[in-house]
């Protein structure tokens, strides 16, 4: 089991260069990768995203790189062509508003692309930053594993703690169904009313039949083992699980519903206590 949630950061240096990666993952319905690269690395973007794929399964990644460059002779150089269009264009605005003032030798170098890194499309440069990726990535990809863990541990607490639920009710209710039956006999004769005997046994299986939540508790008991079966396999069972956590809470819906006992109706309260518990740790379950 993973979680969706987790950030792993990794930095290298090669040459003049330190690069730093920071990865951030969090809970997503489909699978969803984001990067934030230098403009020198963008031809890596897709097989970064490839590898990614390869990796996840669900959840929205937001991966960014950053890299420091030495302040030496040569480390720079400017793109001329670029930099001869820009002054081109700068010329022409002064002639049609010669009111605007001139532009500043640093205001050209912070324009995107003039001022550029000697080597910064060197391969080996590439090659390192795509290591450093597959580094991160494996990083995220143990916090996950090890965030499942725990998650996985906190709901198989919480299926135990409904099983115990499901024993009390089970008790619970077969004696608020009998003390039912009672008062209802109790009351008609006490109004002393003449009832059919054939009609009144009519009325209270009836009655009997809306309060029975039997078939509510084992089919919360066919969830529960359903999700524990889900916690041993090796595959995604995130969307396995949200659907069974849907199932469970709809279940506890309807023995509220049924309920006209007031410790049944606090121990089912408890039950949707427990199953939103559930369903919001799994949320995050890839």
């Amino acid at each position: 089991m993973q979680s969706m949630t987790a950030f792993a950061r990794t930095q290298g240096d090669h040459a003049r260069f330190h690069l730093v990666w920071e990865l951030r993952s969090v809970n997503h319905r489909y699978l969803e990768t984001q990067f934030r690269l230098p403009d020198a690395f963008r031809n890596l973007e897709q097989s970064l995203r490839d590898t990614a794929r390869h990796h996840l399964r669900r959840g929205k990644l937001d991966a960014t790189l950053r890299y420091d460059r030495a302040l030496r002779e040569g480390a720079f150089e400017i793109n001329r062509p670029l930099l001869l269009q820009l002054l081109a264009s700068l010329e022409q605005v002064r002639r049609d508003a010669p009111d605007i003032g001139s532009v500043s030798p640093v205001e050209l170098m912070k324009w995107p692309g003039v001022l550029q890194d000697a080597n910064a499309e060197d391969e080996a440069l590439l090659r390192k930053a795509s290591e450093l990726f597959e580094q991160a990535l494996g990083e995220l990809f143990q916090s996950r594993q090890r965030e499942g863990a725990a998650i996985r541990s906190t709901v198989e607490d919480r299926l135990r703690a409904i099983d115990q639920h499901l024993v009390s009710l089970r008790v619970l209710t077969e004696h608020a169904s009998r003390d039912l039956l009672q008062k209802i006999r109790d009351r008609v004769a006490e109004l002393a009313v003449d009832v059919e005997p054939a009609r009144l046994d009519q009325e209270i299986a009836l009655l009997a039949q809306r309060g029975d939540v039997a078939e509510e508790l084992d089919r919360l008991g066919i969830h529960v083992e359903e999700c524990r079966r889900a916690l041993r396999s090796n595959e995604p069972l995130g969307r396995r699980l949200d659907f069974l956590t849907q199932e469970m809470n709809r279940e506890t819906n309807t023995l509220g519903a049924k309920s006209n006992h007031a410790e049944v109706s606090q121990r089912v309260v408890d039950l949707k206590v427990i199953v939103e518990q559930i369903r919001e740790q799994v949320q995050n379950i890839e």
